[in-house]
Formats: C-alpha cells, structure tokens, sequence
C-alpha cells in the first residue's frame, strides 16, 4: 500500500509538470488509449503540446535526460539499469523516449503510437538499486558509480596538464576521475561537483577558483577562518558545493594532492568538519552511510547523479 502511494505520488508530481506545459485547448489527459499501461499518462497528440517543452520542464527538476529512444528507435544498449522500464511499456510502439533517474523511481517522457496517432506519454516506473548487484569493489571511484548506477561507457575528456597549469597545482587523481566520468551536475541532487569547462562559472572549478582567490584577496578571508584561501599556500581549494550552502573544499597543505584532506563547512561560523579521506571516499560514505555528517543514506535508500550538462553522454 505504500509504495503504491508513493508511485501515485511521484505521478501526481509529474502531472503537475504536465499541466502546467500543455498549451490551452489540448483537452484533458487521456489515460484510456487501448493497450497503454498502467502508472503512466497518455496526452493528447505529442503536436499540441509539444516533446521539448514538456522535456525541459522536466529537466528544470530532475536535471538533464538520458536519451532512451529516438525516430522510433530504442537505444539498443539501454539496461534495467540504464532505463528500461520506461520503454517496456510501450515495444515497438514507442516513438521518442526521455529519462530521469531520481532516487527510486524513472521517470519519463516522451511519445508512443496509439493507433494512427503520436500521442506524448509521461510516466514513472521502479528503478532498481544500482547497488544490488555490486561485486567487491577495487576503488572509491567505481563505488560511487556503482551506487549511482552511472553509465561509464563515454567518459569526458579534460586537459588536465592545462587545468592544473592554470590552477598552479595538481589535482586529487580521483577528483579528476570523477570529473571525468561524471561531469557537471550533483550526487543525489545535494552534492555539486565542480569539474573545467562546466558552462557556468560558479560549476567551474578553474573559473570558480580564480574567482574566489581573488574575492578573499581583495575582501579578506573572515568567512574561511581558521584557514585561508588557495592559491594562498596550503589554502582551501573548493570543489563542491550544495543549495543549501555547504562548501567542500580541499586543504591544500601537503604537496601530494591524493593526501589532501576534505573539509566542509555550512553557512555559518565554525562549521568546519574534516574528513581525512579522498574525494571519491567522501563521496561513496556520503551516499552509504547514514552516521557520515552529510549523508544522504538518512533520506534515500537509492541513488543518482544529476547531470547539468547541456549535452550529457550518459
């Protein structure tokens, strides 16, 4: 009973999104075409409302898609654990198919033929825990993706030797994995990783860096106390953050940047908390473990990333 109250809340979430998209006059959602399933929403003809407008207002919330279907064809490679239960539903009828991975759920949009018509769908499905199945783990980094459930097959690519040349320092070697695999978004929608060529600048690490040297330069670092602010010697280095005002930082102090520590600190007066650990440590006992100080365990039993990027390759 539960978790149907909890699918039947997630859908009414996304029939919100839904209603506030369509266009005047394209009538109320149909949910009776023949042969559709059930726990999902069948709209009216994907041409009065429209796939992209329904899309981004999706992705306003869950952060950029993963590209499911297109053209009538289905990503061949896509897995339970990359999606399909958005496409199941439909076969061979779908169209075009967009997903989120958020928590336990997918959720979906995009269009599916009904008889002679292209009808937009919106629905949200079980998503199983990419952790399930893990097999002993050989590093922090292939934890975090295991628990995320995060495509690896096209990674980034970075110019680490000119990042680090223009930061003036070496970065963690799990940072830069990180950085690599996942890109620009937030673990569990809380955690944002900064990574280079993020296209804003606060997402930026090099641009972010430069910036907020610069500010404590010139304004003073109260707000870091006890520490002071890189490219001040053994300063802080920021490489996430939160909405609700967390920094995470590296102490820079000693001269193999795989032994800096991490500390965070929230939007107040010694807030500080340090972890002696790596990045990608930090991380996967964030996501595990409900006693870590800033564990998201304490409020999902399952995990993702969210993907900020214009154009994600997951």
């Amino acid at each position: 009973m539960e978790e149907r109250e909890e699918r039947a809340h997630d859908l009414d979430e996304l029939l919100s999104v839904v209603h506030r998209v369509a266009a005047p006059g394209t009538g109320d959602l149909d949910c009776a075409t023949p042969g559709h399933p059930a726990g999902h929403v069948c709209l009216a003809p994907s041409e009065a409302i429209g796939l992209p407008a329904l899309q981004e207002a999706l992705g306003g919330r869950y952060g950029r898609p993963r590209n499911l279907a297109m053209g009538g064809f289905a990503d061949p490679t896509v897995t339970a654990r990359t999606g399909l239960p958005l496409l199941a539903p439909f076969g061979e009828r779908i169209v075009e198919m967009r997903g989120w991975a958020f928590a336990d759920r997918w959720i979906g949009c995009g269009s599916a033929r009904a008889g002679d018509d292209v009808r937009l769908v919106a629905l949200v499905a079980e998503r199983e825990d990419p952790a399930a199945r893990t097999a002993e783990l050989t590093s922090w980094v292939d934890g975090v993706v295991a628990v995320t459930g995060w495509d690896t097959s096209r990674p980034r690519t970075f110019d680490w030797a000119a990042v680090e040349n223009r930061l003036g320092t070496a970065l963690p070697s799990d940072y830069k994995q990180l950085a690599e695999i996942f890109g620009t978004g937030a673990f569990d929608g809380f955690l944002a990783l900064q990574t280079p060529d993020a296209s804003t600048a606060g997402a930026d690490i090099v641009r972010h860096t430069e910036w907020l040297g610069e500010w404590a330069r010139t304004r003073g670092s109260e707000l870091w106390r006890p520490y002071e602010v890189y490219p001040v010697p053994g300063g802080l280095l920021q490489w996430g953050s939160t909405e609700q005002a967390h920094g995470f930082y590296w102490l820079t102090e000693d001269p193999d940047p795989d032994r800096w520590p991490v500390l965070v600190t929230e939007d107040v007066p010694d807030s500080w908390v340090r972890f002696d650990g790596t990045t990608a440590e930090f991380v996967h006992r964030m996501l595990t473990e409900r006693e870590h100080p800033f564990s998201t365990a304490r409020y999902f039993g399952t995990h993702w990333f969210e993907s900020y990027e214009s154009e994600s390759p997951s």
